[in-house]
């Protein structure tokens, strides 16, 4: 077996890695770079292999940064099987056409620019065509714990991540040869919805994601604790409540709370939520597709006739127009938007109207990669520049970290030791991470590879 690393290697982003084993080429995820401008350069960079020499793409999960770049490596002439859950599956082709109408949408701004200074227009990475066409190489299904044949002599099995609905950790085995897990990313134990990760039988060597390999978590209590503090000081203050909000997990997860802050009387009965992300929404519709996914908490719900993600105030705003009404809001509603790092999307026209304002409060409940407006914002900017214009950032922020869709390091190293392999390669983490995640590691021979570099196993 030999490894190439393409993507998330000491960074967080943009995972890709190429597996070389029994004649296949096997790639683990086609993910894109977010963060700053300078990204979009790298995103429509060469892979670093030619797609028409992959044979299968297994999937970890639907994230933007895992799936985002499948529609552009269909388009440079991949024809092979892209193989994942179910739940992968029906989330990766809401995330990709999102993507494919945020890249049209951009281009379109840019062609306008372009016209007015004479300047050669840009193509996006890649349309709504091409993230459709790529639909078309979803194969198989996996189940979990089931092992799927890539070619003979050659398996691969999928065990639960417990990070969004359907994502995996996957072991790879070569007859008589070596056997490698992708851990993918891990999720959190003892969370609602979700089932905790799976422990995959032990094999040779580990390729594993460091998102938090140098600090803990906030406890999930107080986490709750401090979102139901942070809303009704807001709203006693008269302003709105802007979370910016991952669409897969995350944006459930914060419905699951505010529910349960409404049902015990901690919230207001009537508290006006909008849930103003169309791919959110389309995923909190594939959520109740999905039984397999739950704990055995959601799944009671489920089971009694609750819907655990719906409260009475609560609104789906699926058309801009609706979104664009928002705007004029003057105070006392709770508007979840998307982009979570607020790189794109119907959040940053939120930022725009209520970041300014002193009773108007901004909760950050995920990851916020360096570049992006959502980390210039809570590394304390005195400004930020949103659609040409410069605006204060005089919002109430708070930077709520126990909602973390990812392990932190104890999580993460329990996992690893419950596993014990002889070689262990850290990726997905920035570099302070991995190198502190490192320390803790004992008995096993450590990489942390540079882009472009190869393991032999």
């Amino acid at each position: 077996m030999k490894i190439s690393f393409h993507g998330a290697d000491r960074n967080v982003t943009g995972s890709c890695h190429l597996l070389e084993a029994a004649g296949k080429r096997i790639l683990i995820d086609c993910g894109m770079y977010q963060g700053g401008r300078e990204l979009d350069e790298e995103n429509s960079e060469d892979f670093g292999f030619d797609p028409k020499t992959i044979d299968i793409l297994l999937l970890t999960h639907a994230h933007l940064d895992h799936c985002g770049r499948i529609p552009l490596l269909v388009k440079r002439d991949f024809s092979g099987e892209i193989i994942t859950t179910s739940a992968t599956r029906e989330l990766a082709r809401v995330v990709m056409l999102d993507s494919a109408h945020l890249q049209e949408e951009e281009n379109e701004r840019h062609l306008r620019h372009a016209l007015r200074h004479g300047k050669t227009p840009r193509e996006p990475l890649y349309t709504t065509l091409d993230a459709l066409n790529a639909m078309d190489y979803f194969g198989r299904s996996a189940e979990y714990g089931k092992t799927l044949e890539l070619s003979p002599g050659l398996t691969a099995t999928f065990h639960d991540a417990g990070h969004i609905l359907g994502s995996a950790s996957i072991r790879i085995e070569e007859k008589d040869g070596a056997s490698v897990i992708f851990s993918g990313d891990l999720g959190n134990s003892g969370r609602p919805i979700l089932r905790d990760p799976q422990i995959p039988p032990r094999a040779d060597a580990v390729v594993m994601e460091t998102t938090y390999g140098d600090r803990l978590h906030k406890p999930l209590g107080p986490s709750i604790d401090e979102l139901y503090g942070a809303v009704n000081d807001t709203l006693e203050r008269g302003g709105n409540v802007i979370i910016p909000t991952f669409a897969l997990e995350r944006a459930q997860e914060i419905l699951f709370y505010l529910r349960e802050g409404v049902e015990k009387k901690i919230l207001p009965r009537h508290l006006p939520v909008f849930l103003d992300s169309p791919m959110a929404i389309s995923a909190t519709e594939i959520f109740r597709h999905h039984p397999e996914c739950y704990d055995a908490e959601t799944l009671a719900l489920f089971d009694g006739g609750k819907d655990p993600f719906a409260l009475p105030g609560l609104k789906f705003t699926r058309q801009t127009a609706d979104s664009i009404a928002l705007n004029q809001l003057a105070g006392g509603a709770v508007i979840m938007a998307g982009s979570g790092m607020c790189t794109g999307g119907r959040v940053r026209h939120h930022l725009r109207h209520n970041l300014w304002r002193n009773d108007s409060s901004v909760i950050f409940v995920g990851y916020a990669a360096p570049g992006t407006l959502a980390r210039i914002i809570i590394d304390g900017a005195k400004t930020v520049k949103l659609f040409g214009d410069q605006i204060p950032v005089r919002a109430r922020l708070y930077t709520i970290n126990g909602f973390s869709a990812h392990a932190d390091r104890n999580e993460l190293l329990a996992w690893h030791q419950a596993l014990s392999p002889a070689k262990t390669i850290l990726v997905h983490g920035e570099e302070k991470a991995m190198r502190s995640f490192a320390q803790h590691l004992h008995d096993t021979e450590v990489s942390m590879p540079e882009k472009d570099a190869e393991i032999t196993l």
